[in-house]
């Protein structure tokens, strides 16, 4: 069964989300920025746009992707060719 283009993108933002979960200070720093509410993530993840604007918190700030890229063994171009697979991951140039 062939794999979907955006299946391996949404898998990295999933795994990127979860990493979030376990860093409180940049998950306090996400949900500033986003303006979502914490009992609002899981319904928010369903939403398109949601998970490339995770990937593109990560991109926005070269320690914050090169800190997850070292804690999950991600290379941070794999990150950057996910977001752009994903709805809300191709705003920025990278």
């Amino acid at each position: 069964m062939k794999t979907a283009p955006n299946e391996h993108a949404e898998s990295l933002a999933i795994e990127a989300l979860i990493w979030l979960t376990q860093e409180p200070d940049l998950m306090s720093r996400f949900l500033t920025l986003t303006g979502i509410d914490a009992s609002a993530i899981r319904s928010a993840a369903r939403e398109p746009g949601f998970l490339g604007g995770v990937l593109q918190f990560l991109l926005a700030h070269e320690p914050t992707l090169m800190r997850f890229c070292e804690a999950t063994e991600n290379e941070p171009n794999a990150v950057v060719n996910a977001a752009r697979q994903l709805p809300g991951g191709q705003m920025s140039e990278f």
